[in-house]
């Protein structure tokens, strides 16, 4: 048995969505008490950090309904079903910037809100970009302007409350650490 470990006792699905599903457990307690537990089940993303050669970071803005406003963030996107997060990665990166790289690192892996989701996201490291002469276009229902910062601009930006995406923060907590490594 795991440590903390919860059982679950029955699981009920409430909603069955395009990206998302949300169900309600109930599971037994290590204490032996029960409770209920409410699941959002998602496919799982990725997340890209493209760097030109100039230094600058590649990241779009695009309207965020649940947020109700424009984020700017790395590029990212959901998996696919059976499609290989790396696969994803540089279909996102073509898809959201237009931009493709020579190869794809995956640098980890982490969960966004698992107090309720089992959403993980990859994070990739691309290198070698270049602009794509005929890139992939967005999803019809997709509107983004790509942008190109640089480290201190991007650093600026979560001073002034421009970025407030955990990923890109966490992208750029990662570009921070490579520069004070000297990579």
């Amino acid at each position: 048995m795991k440590k903390f470990e919860e059982k679950t006792l029955s699981s009920e699905k409430i909603f069955e969505g395009k990206i998302i599903s949300l169900q309600v457990d109930e599971v037994q307690l290590p204490d032996g008490n029960r409770s209920k537990r409410e699941i959002i089940k998602h496919p799982g993303a990725v997340a890209v950090i493209a760097v030109t050669e100039e230094n600058k970071i590649v990241m779009v803005e695009q309207y965020r309904k649940a947020m109700e406003r424009s984020l700017i963030e790395i590029p990212a996107g959901k998996l696919e079903k059976g499609e290989d997060p790396v696969d994803s990665a540089c279909r996102e990166l073509e898809e959201e910037t237009g931009y493709e790289c020579e190869k794809m690192e995956h640098i980890t892996s982490f969960y966004t809100s698992p107090g309720f989701a089992d959403e993980i996201v990859h994070l990739y490291f691309a290198h070698g970009i270049r602009k794509k002469e005929n890139a992939a276009s967005v999803d019809e229902d997709e509107f983004v302007e790509v942008y190109e910062l640089s480290l201190i601009e991007a650093e600026q930006y979560i001073k002034d409350g421009k970025i407030r995406d955990a990923k890109t923060a966490y992208a750029i907590q990662y570009l921070q650490l490579r520069k004070a490594l000297g990579q």
